[in-house]
């Protein structure tokens, strides 16, 4: 499905999925929707000398703050309620870095490091407070930490193995932070915070280990079909 964005004199066509419609629909697929609604505040950054390297750096130290500051004030659950809020003001950073990065010229080779890196440790960041919080436990909010790094990863392998970036689901980075951001709002304004919620890092985990499977194997089948060696 194809729709028009408007940039100035220019009129880009792009897909409304970005995940081959094969693989698992996930929130990353809103994606273009979310950029339209943010592309008006995009516009006049360059000329105030803000660059997509700027927003990138921004939203990892925002990351890290928030999650310090959750994590510093854990017994007091009020605090939580910071998750959904800097989620979702990541989200939006995410996507304006992605907009300067491409519709601006502004690529490049630190900036895709940057965007990597920044996304592995903002995820850190932003779930580690959890652990702090019955009826979560820090083993297991461990292991969703480090899965979500290996999802990461697998994504991120795709072009050196001659496919594209892969961002395929069921539980990829805007996948997450719905479910994050569900949790903090749950912790903060719950009272007690009911047991069934512990349930949601098994589920997570199971997740998480699909869509490592689904990133190496699509991986693989997009490297495969473009004939660049086999598995």
């Amino acid at each position: 499905m194809a729709w028009t964005l408007r940039n100035g004199r220019r009129e880009v066509r792009q897909s409304a999925l970005s995940l081959d419609s094969s693989g698992p629909m996930t929130f990353y697929a809103l994606k273009p929707r979310f950029q339209d609604l943010l592309r008006s505040l995009v516009a006049p950054l360059p000329r105030m000398g803000v660059t997509a390297n700027m927003v990138t750096i921004l939203a990892a130290l925002g990351s890290v703050l928030a999650g310090a500051v959750a994590a510093w004030r854990a017994d007091s659950r009020r605090v939580f309620l910071i998750i959904p809020v800097w989620l979702l003001a990541r989200m939006a950073l995410n996507a304006i870095d992605g907009m300067l990065a491409r519709e601006f010229h502004q690529r490049s080779v630190l900036g895709g490091y940057l965007n990597e890196i920044g996304d592995v440790v903002s995820d850190a960041a932003l779930y580690a407070p959890f652990a702090f919080v019955a009826p979560f436990r820090s083993a297991g909010i461990g292991l969703v930490i480090v899965l979500s790094t290996l999802a990461e990863f697998a994504g991120a392998l795709g072009p050196t193995m001659g496919a594209s970036r892969r961002y395929d689901g069921p539980m990829g980075k805007s996948d997450r932070a719905v479910v994050f951001g569900a949790l903090g709002l749950g912790i903060g304004c719950l009272t007690p915070i009911p047991e069934w919620l512990g349930w949601a890092v098994p589920i997570l985990t199971a997740l998480l280990v699909l869509t490592v499977v689904n990133r190496v194997r699509a991986g693989i089948g997009e490297a495969k079909s473009k004939g660049s060696g086999s598995p």
